[in-house]
C-alpha cells in the first residue's frame, strides 16, 4: 500500500476512528477481526493502514450506541452520526492548521449558524454589522461545514458542538467556560423562580458564552433577559449562539452601567424617556472569570460581582453567584482587605441565603482552583432573617455520585432535612460570647464550619467495647486499662479554633519548608516530612548536614513537645518527644507557647501547678486528629483540612494533666506493642528469606506430654 505524500483528509486511521466514534481501540479492533463487511484498508501501511472516511461511517450507521439518544423521528443515534460529526469538527481543526485563527474560525461557523438559525431571508440591511462582517470573510470551507453540521444537528445543536471546539483549537474562550454540571446545578436552583408567574426577568452578569441562560427553561420565547459581557469575542459569539436559539429576544450590554442608562424606547414606534427596563430582575446570575488567589485586594474582585447582585436583585428574587473558595477562606487580620470587607458587607446586610461549597475539580481548566456558589436574596423571610445555610455539596457528592444536583437543589428547597456534617444553618451574627458566627473574621466555607460531633455514637459505650477489646487482646495491660476512669460529662464544653489560639499567642505555628532532595542525606538533623508522617519511611532515616540547613535561613528546628501535623486527605499528628527536627512542607507543626517554661521549672525541681499549661503535647496531638477536625476537608487537587480552622475544647487544667499522662502511657504501650509486632515480622521474612534460597528446611517440635 502506498504512504506517499499528503494523506487525504477523507481518510483516517484506527486510532482516528477510536476517537471520532468515541469507543476504545479494543472495540475498534474487535470491529476489524469479526465483521468481514468491515471496509478494507485503501493506503497506509500494514502497520498503519489508512480507510476511507466515508465508508468508516456508512459501516457504522448499522451500530446504534447502547443507551444512546433518540431523535425526533425516534431513530437511534449510530456510531456513524458521532463519527461523522467528529469529523466535520476535525475539518474545522485542520483549516487552523493552514493559518486561521482559533477565532475567526468559531466566527465564521457561528455567524453562519446564525443565519440559519434565524433564516437566510433576512433583510441584509437588518442584520448587525458584525454578522455581515463575519459572513462576508468566512472561509467557504469553514461554511460549508456549518452548515453541514446544521442539517444534521440543527441551528442550536451546531452552534453548541462548534463551541465546544474551542479546547481542541487552543483558544482561551475554554478556560472561563462554565461547566455543563455548574449550569445545571444553577438552572436547576432558579426553576422555582422560572416558574411563577408572568415571565420572570433575568439578568447574567459575566455572561460569557451563555451556559448560565441556557441553562435556564426554555428562553427562546422570553423578552426580559439581558446579558452583560465586558469581552467583545465572547459578547459577539453569544449574540450568534442566541440567533441561533432564536432568542433574539434577549439583550447583550458590554458593562453594567448600561444597565441604569435611559435610552428612547421602539415600542410602538414612538421615542420615550423611559428606562431600558433592566435596572434590576428576579434573576441574577454571574461566574466571573477568576481563578484560586486572584485579585485578593482588589475592589473589582470576585466578591464585587456578587454586591452588584444584590443591588441588581428585585424584591423576592434571587442571585446565584460562583465565586472561588479563597473569598471565603480569607480570615479578618489587622489590615482587612477588600475581599474580607465585601464577604463581611455581603453578611452584615442578610445578603447571603445558602453557601454552597462545590465539588472539587468542577472547572475542568482551573487547575487547584476551588469554587462556591452564593445564593443570595434581597428580603429574607422572616424564619431566615440572620442565618445562613452552609452546603458542603463535594461532601454530599462523594456520598450520593452524580445525584448531588438533584439532593442539593431539594435541600435548599427546605425539601430535605439537613445532615449535620453536610449542611447546616449558622447564625450571621453571635449571640453570645465565642459563639459560633459567621461575623467572627474567620473562614466561612462550609467544610471549615460543619463540625458535628459523630452522630448515632455514644461515646461511652465505644469507649467500654475499646477497653474490652483491648483486654482480650492485651491482657498484659490488664490493670492499666482496668484503671482508667471514665466518666459521662454532665455539660457540654466551648471549643476554640486553633487560629485563635496562634493569634492569642498560646500556640505557635511552625511552617514546613521546601528543601531540595540533593540537600537530604543520612546523617545530621532529623527530617520530618510526608514519607515520615504516611509511615513509608522511618523516623530518622533522612536528615540534613547543618552545613545544608544553613542555606534556608528561614527553616526552623522543633522542640521536644512540639506537636507534627500532616493535613492531606485527612489529619495525621505525631509529637516531638526529643526535638531538633527540621520540618518538610507540607507538613507543619505547633508549638505550645509554655512548655519550655515548663520543662525548665520540671528540671530545676520546681513546683508545677496543673494550671500552668492550659494544653500538653499529647492530648493537643489527640485532639487535633478527633473525626471532628477529620472531617474539615477542603482543597481541589489534595483534599487538605485548614490548621487554622480546627477547633479544640476548653478543658479544666487538671483534666488536661490526667489525659496527657493516660495518652503518654498509651503510646508508650503501643510502642512496646510495635517493637513485638516489628520482631515477629522480622522472624517472618527471615524464615522466609531461608526457605526460598534453599537453606532453612522447617520441622515443627512434636507437643510435649501434657502436664
Amino acid at each position: 500500500m502506498e504512504e506517499k505524500g499528503e494523506r487525504r483528509p477523507d481518510r483516517v486511521t484506527l486510532g482516528e476512528i477510536k476517537e471520532l466514534a468515541e469507543v476504545g481501540r479494543p472495540t475498534v479492533s474487535n470491529w476489524r477481526r469479526r465483521h468481514a463487511s468491515f471496509p478494507r484498508p485503501v493506503g497506509g501501511t500494514e502497520s498503519k493502514p489508512l480507510f476511507d472516511a466515508e465508508a468508516i461511517a456508512e459501516w457504522l450507521d448499522a451500530r446504534p450506541v447502547p443507551d444512546g439518544k433518540y431523535d425526533e423521528n425516534g431513530r437511534p443515534e449510530t456510531y456513524g452520526d458521532r463519527f461523522r460529526q467528529a469529523l466535520r469538527m476535525r475539518r474545522l481543526v485542520a483549516l487552523k492548521h493552514e493559518g486561521e485563527s482559533a477565532g475567526r474560525l468559531i466566527r465564521g461557523a457561528m455567524a453562519t449558524i446564525a443565519m440559519a438559525g434565524e433564516g437566510d431571508n433576512w433583510v441584509p440591511e437588518l442584520l448587525p454589522d458584525e454578522l455581515r462582517e463575519d459572513i462576508r470573510g468566512a472561509d467557504p470551507r469553514v461554511v460549508q461545514a456549518a452548515r453541514d453540521l446544521v442539517g444534521e444537528r440543527g441551528a442550536p445543536g451546531a452552534a453548541d458542538e462548534v463551541l465546544k471546539l474551542a479546547e481542541r483549537l487552543e483558544s482561551d474562550l475554554a478556560m472561563d467556560t462554565t461547566p455543563p454540571v455548574l449550569a445545571e446545578l444553577i438552572g436547576s436552583l432558579a426553576g422555582s423562580v422560572m416558574a411563577g408567574p408572568g415571565q420572570p426577568s433575568v439578568i447574567n452578569l459575566c455572561a460569557g458564552l451563555g451556559e448560565l441562560l441556557f441553562a435556564l427553561d426554555d428562553i427562546s420565547g422570553r423578552t426580559e433577559m439581558v446579558a452583560v459581557e465586558p469581552d467583545l469575542l465572547r459578547r459577539t459569539l453569544l449574540l450568534y449562539r442566541l440567533f441561533a436559539y432564536e432568542s433574539t429576544g434577549v439583550d447583550l450590554c458590554a458593562h453594567p452601567e448600561e444597565l441604569d442608562t435611559l435610552r428612547p424606547s421602539e415600542q410602538g414606534g414612538a421615542a420615550s424617556d423611559a428606562p431600558w427596563g433592566f435596572p434590576s430582575a428576579d434573576i441574577v446570575l454571574a461566574d466571573p472569570p477568576y481563578a484560586s488567589g486572584e485579585r485578593d485586594r482588589d475592589e473589582d474582585g470576585p466578591l464585587s460581582w456578587a454586591l452588584e447582585a444584590v443591588r441588581r436583585l428585585r424584591p423576592g428574587g434571587r442571585g446565584y453567584v460562583v465565586v472561588p473558595s479563597w473569598t471565603l477562606t480569607r480570615p479578618r487580620t489587622t489590615v482587612v482587605t477588600a475581599a474580607v470587607r465585601m464577604r463581611e458587607e455581603l453578611l452584615a446586610q442578610d445578603a447571603v441565603s445558602a453557601i454552597v461549597q462545590l465539588p472539587r475539580r468542577i472547572h475542568p481548566f482551573r487547575t487547584g482552583a476551588e469554587h462556591a456558589l452564593l445564593v443570595l436574596r434581597c428580603d429574607p423571610a422572616p424564619e431566615d432573617k440572620g442565618r445562613v445555610l452552609l452546603v458542603d455539596a463535594d461532601r454530599i457528592a462523594r456520598r450520593v455520585g452524580g445525584a448531588w444536583i438533584a439532593y442539593v437543589t431539594e435541600l435548599l428547597r427546605g425539601g430535605r432535612p439537613p445532615v449535620a456534617e453536610e449542611a447546616g444553618y449558622v447564625p450571621v451574627a453571635a449571640s453570645g460570647p465565642r459563639a459560633d458566627a459567621l461575623l467572627d473574621g474567620r473562614s466561612v466555607l462550609p467544610a471549615h464550619r460543619l463540625a458535628p460531633p459523630e452522630k448515632g455514637l455514644d461515646h461511652f459505650e465505644a469507649v467500654g467495647d475499646a477497653r474490652r477489646e483491648a483486654f482480650a487482646v492485651l491482657p498484659q495491660l490488664k490493670k492499666w486499662i482496668g484503671d482508667l476512669g471514665v466518666g459521662k460529662r454532665a455539660g457540654g464544653l466551648r471549643h476554640r479554633k486553633v487560629g485563635e489560639h496562634i493569634k492569642a499567642g498560646q500556640l505557635k505555628h511552625l511552617p514546613g519548608h521546601r528543601i531540595r532532595e540533593s540537600d537530604i542525606g543520612d546523617t545530621g538533623l532529623v527530617v520530618i516530612g510526608r514519607e515520615e508522617m504516611l509511615g513509608a519511611l522511618p523516623v530518622g532515616r533522612r536528615r540534613i548536614d547543618l552545613e545544608d540547613l544553613a542555606q534556608y535561613p528561614q527553616a526552623v528546628t522543633t522542640e521536644r513537645g512540639d506537636v507534627f501535623l500532616f493535613t492531606e486527605h485527612g489529619v495525621r499528628t505525631r509529637v516531638d518527644d526529643a526535638g531538633g527536627c527540621v520540618l518538610l512542607a507540607p507538613v507543619q507543626g505547633l508549638r505550645i507557647a509554655a512548655y519550655r517554661k515548663y520543662l525548665t521549672a520540671l528540671a530545676k525541681g520546681e513546683p508545677v501547678r496543673p494550671e500552668s499549661l492550659w494544653i500538653r503535647p499529647h492530648p493537643l496531638a489527640q485532639l487535633l486528629s478527633a473525626p471532628r477536625n477529620q472531617g474539615r476537608v477542603s482543597g481541589s487537587l489534595v483534599p487538605r483540612v485548614s490548621l487554622r480552622d480546627m477547633d479544640l475544647p476548653e478543658l479544666p487544667p487538671e483534666e488536661i494533666e490526667e489525659l496527657e499522662a493516660v495518652l503518654a502511657e498509651a503510646d508508650r504501650h503501643r510502642t512496646e506493642v510495635r517493637r513485638q509486632l516489628d520482631a515477629l515480622d522480622t522472624l517472618a521474612d527471615r524464615l522466609a528469606a531461608g526457605v526460598a534460597d534453599g537453606a532453612l528446611a522447617l520441622r515443627r517440635r512434636p507437643p510435649g506430654p501434657a502436664a
